[in-house]
This record gives C-alpha cells, sequence and structure tokens, in this order.
C-alpha cells in the first residue's frame, strides 16, 4: 500500500478542511444558485401522480413510440408535454403513455386505437386516471413528515451534543435535498412518489454520516479540554480521523444503489426504479460531500465565536503540527516497535515515553518563574 493511502487508512492524513472551508463553501453557494434559478424558471417536470392525467399501458410486440405517438395526434392529444417509455419485465416489453387529463371517452377511444396500432385486444390495453388532489395530498403529508422529522432531530442532536451541532445538521440536510432536486429540474427528470421517498431518505443518510464526524469532534474536544487548541484545529484532526470511515461508508451504501441504477433500470428495463435510484445516488454523494465540506467546517465557524475559542479564532496548525497534535507520531512509534519485535509486549520505557509525547502534544511547556529582587 502506498504511503498516501496508508496513511489515509489508518487516519493519518493532515488535510486542512477548515482552512480550505471556502472553498467547499463558495461550490455549495454556487449549485444552490444554480438550484433555484432552475426552479423559479422551469420549475419541476411532475409526474402524473403530482399533476394528475391519465396513463396507457400496451403490449409492445407490433407497437413502436412513433406509432403510439401518431395515436395520440389522431386523438387530439398533444404530444408536447406526454411520456412516452418502453418498459422491460418478466411480462414482456410494454409501452407506457402518460398525458394530462381526459374525458372518458377520449379515454377509452385512445385504448381502443392503441389496441388496433398494437394487434391486441382491447383489454389488454390497461387504462390508469389519477387526480392531481392525490399528488396534492402526497405532498402535503412528506412536507408534514420532513418537519416532524427535522424537529426530533434537531433536539436529539442538541441534547446528545449542543444546539450548534443540530444547527450545522440541519443546514447540510436542507443543503442536500435542495441541490438533489435542483438536478432534477435541471434535468428534466421526472418527480414520482419514488422520488419523493428517496429524498426524504437521503435526509437519513446525510445525517448519520454528519453524526459520525461529529462524533470525534465532541470527543476530541474533550481531550484538548486542558490545552490552548482552536476549535479549528480540533475539528481538522477530527475529520482527518475519521475521513477513511466516512469514504467506506459512503462506497458501501453507492454500491447497490448504482446496481439499481445500472442492472435494474438501464440493463432490465425497470423504470420505476431508475426514479428511486436516481435520487439516491446523488443524494448519498451530496451527503458525503457535506458532512465534510458543509456541516463540520460550519460548525467550526460557529464554536470559534464561544468565549473559550474566540482567542484563537483563525489559528490553525498544519503539517507536522497538526500531526504532533493529533498524536499521529506516537501510532509510528507504535508500528517501529511492533516491527522490531513481532508479536512482543511494548517495553514500559516506551509506553512511558510515547504517554510523555502525547503529554507534551497537549500542553504547553510552564513557563518560568520570576525571580524576585532582594530589598
Amino acid at each position: 500500500m502506498s504511503g498516501g493511502l496508508s496513511r489515509l487508512y489508518r487516519g493519518e492524513t493532515t488535510f486542512n478542511f477548515v482552512g480550505r472551508r471556502k472553498i467547499g463553501f463558495g461550490f455549495s453557494l454556487a449549485l444552490v444558485a444554480i438550484t433555484l434559478l432552475s426552479l423559479f424558471t422551469r420549475g419541476l417536470n411532475l409526474g402524473i401522480d403530482f399533476k394528475g392525467g391519465v396513463a396507457w399501458e400496451v403490449p409492445a410486440t407490433s407497437l413502436t413510440i412513433d406509432q403510439a405517438r401518431a395515436v395520440l395526434d389522431e386523438n387530439g392529444i398533444s404530444t408536447t408535454d406526454a411520456k412516452i417509455q418502453t418498459l422491460s419485465g418478466a411480462d414482456g416489453t410494454r409501452i407506457r403513455v402518460q398525458v394530462g387529463d381526459q374525458t372518458p371517452e377520449v379515454r377509452v377511444k385512445v385504448q381502443e386505437s392503441l389496441a388496433t396500432a398494437a394487434k391486441v385486444m382491447t383489454q389488454e390495453v390497461s387504462v390508469a386516471a389519477v387526480s392531481s388532489s392525490w399528488g396534492r395530498t402526497i405532498t402535503e403529508k412528506a412536507l408534514r413528515a420532513l418537519g416532524v422529522f427535522l424537529l426530533f432531530v434537531s433536539l436529539f442532536i442538541a441534547w446528545r451534543f449542543e444546539w450548534k451541532m443540530a444547527l450545522a445538521a440541519i443546514i447540510a440536510m436542507a443543503h442536500d435535498v435542495l441541490i438533489s432536486v435542483g438536478i432534477y429540474s435541471v434535468t428534466g427528470f421526472s418527480v414520482t412518489p419514488a422520488t419523493v421517498i428517496a429524498f426524504l431518505t437521503i435526509l437519513g443518510f446525510s445525517l448519520y454520516d454528519t453524526i459520525v464526524v461529529f462524533d470525534k469532534v465532541h470527543e476530541n474536544t474533550s481531550r484538548f479540554s486542558s490545552s490552548r487548541v482552536s476549535y479549528g484545529d480540533i475539528t481538522n484532526i477530527s475529520m482527518n480521523q475519521v475521513l477513511m470511515r466516512s469514504i467506506n461508508t459512503s462506497i458501501a451504501a453507492v454500491l447497490p444503489v448504482l446496481s439499481l441504477l445500472v442492472l435494474g433500470s438501464w440493463i432490465l428495463g425497470a423504470v420505476a426504479l431508475e426514479e428511486f435510484a436516481l435520487a439516491l445516488l446523488v443524494g448519498m454523494l451530496l451527503g458525503a460531500y457535506s458532512s465534510i465540506y458543509i456541516a463540520t467546517p460550519l460548525l467550526a465557524v460557529f464554536k470559534q465565536r464561544d468565549a473559550k475559542f474566540r482567542s484563537l479564532a483563525g489559528q490553525l496548525s498544519l503539517g507536522d503540527e497538526m500531526t504532533r497534535l493529533s498524536g499521529i507520531n506516537t501510532l509510528a512509534t507504535r508500528a517501529k516497535v511492533g516491527a522490531a519485535s513481532s508479536n512482543a509486549i511494548m517495553p514500559e520505557s516506551v509506553a512511558v515515553r510515547e504517554q510523555a509525547t502525547v503529554a507534551d502534544a497537549l500542553t504547553h511547556p510552564p513557563r518560568p518563574r520570576k525571580k524576585r529582587s532582594k530589598a
């Protein structure tokens, strides 16, 4: 294993996340600006479940998408906003045609025309009509669930850690969901109930990754409580220590989602999986990014204003100084001793020297006393 990857695996890197926070903040602000601009100008491509309409599904043995489009034209239905998809499944290939709400007479005529074009019985063409009120009901319930979720999450984090961590975590979650919605707006992907479920799932993943980092920050805050170390240093050390864990967690979560998207949707043709997996993939990648570049640096900004850390604001230990503070030298010493004497117990003198190294890293040398002048 190469030196850089080995240090990353052992949590011995010294990346200056806090010092470069403006890069992450600037990138996220740009994405949020694009998202808001797209939402106000393009909006979202809401599926039939939200805006209402009619959907026909017909076997595609003798029917093409162009023929289905021609059937809509013949019945006076505009194909501009029509959504025509080819679905593959265990029962064969089918074509789904979705348009806005139509009268019962038009629904029957299109059903018969599609059956004739596909050379199948009329009963083999399914028709589903959805009212827009159903979509509004689902949206309202999702928003209520989101509000309750954010409330309880904020209370839990404030109780377990502190309210500033809760605020940073909520901002990071809002960042992830907003940009995920923006990607759907920019690309024009259809928003369905499955997409909404995926958006709500994103919140849980984003929160999990953030809590992992916050827990290490909380632990190191107690560790450095008796020394004059800036909160930026504590944050940098904590993020470097859990960086590999965050990467491993994200990879383990993203791989199954990629399987759903690539194998299930693109290869096997299960379009419904695409609507769910795409939102999950985007949200998980954003959650991993925001826990490192948004939530934790934002927490450092909030905490640097505390009375305990205010005088040390802007003070960051880089390179070898961060190595000394984080105790990485101690880990290197232990590795050398272990290589020199395989399966041997570390000598007491080495352990004592290591404890002294940690003590030197956490405390400052005592100030020399001034000599009193004799009267």
